[in-house]
């Protein structure tokens, strides 16, 4: 069976520890602009950059050293006309050993060609999985967007996490 839903890996000499502790620190590889809970089980989490895209998580499986799943409960995107693409869609981290080393493998469910994103969501994912993640797990640094502030401030406000 094929599928067209976006998926990237890569192998690293670090362990399934060492891999899945740093997918779960999103501030650490894909942006500094999250709120919330992003390494636990049943947490939601806010995602934003600029004025150009929000999404809202919830971590729907977390299996230490093997897998972290996302699901993507609201998005918007500024520069598509279904600004809701993603809603809905799954992220998926699967850890595994494989040749004596531990492989990452990146799964964008519901991430496909078709999608108006798909180009520059796919380009984007694969610098943040690729480059930045891979770089949290072999070097301890990632590269983040920087936090930005003020911006999407309505849509931030709207789905603003509740305080615990």
């Amino acid at each position: 069976m094929t599928t067209t839903d976006f998926t990237t890996s890569f192998l690293v000499d670090q362990s399934p520890e060492a891999v899945f502790k740093a997918a779960g620190n999103v501030r650490g590889w894909w942006s500094e602009s999250v709120e919330g809970n992003t390494d636990q089980l049943n947490e939601e989490f806010l995602y934003y950059y600029k004025d150009v895209h929000i999404s809202k998580m919830k971590i729907v499986e977390y299996v230490p050293n093997k897998r972290i799943v996302w699901q993507v409960l609201d998005n918007h995107f500024n520069f598509t006309s279904d600004k809701t693409e993603w809603k809905g869609n799954r992220i998926i981290f699967d850890i595994s050993a494989k040749d004596g080393k531990t492989q990452l493998r990146f799964t964008h469910e519901g991430l496909v060609p078709a999608y108006e994103c798909y180009d520059v969501c796919h380009d984007a994912w694969t610098s943040y999985i690729q480059g930045s993640l891979k770089d949290l797990i072999t070097t301890g640094k990632g590269k983040p967007n920087a936090k930005e502030g003020g911006l999407n401030a309505e849509l931030i406000e709207k789905w603003k996490l509740p305080k615990k």
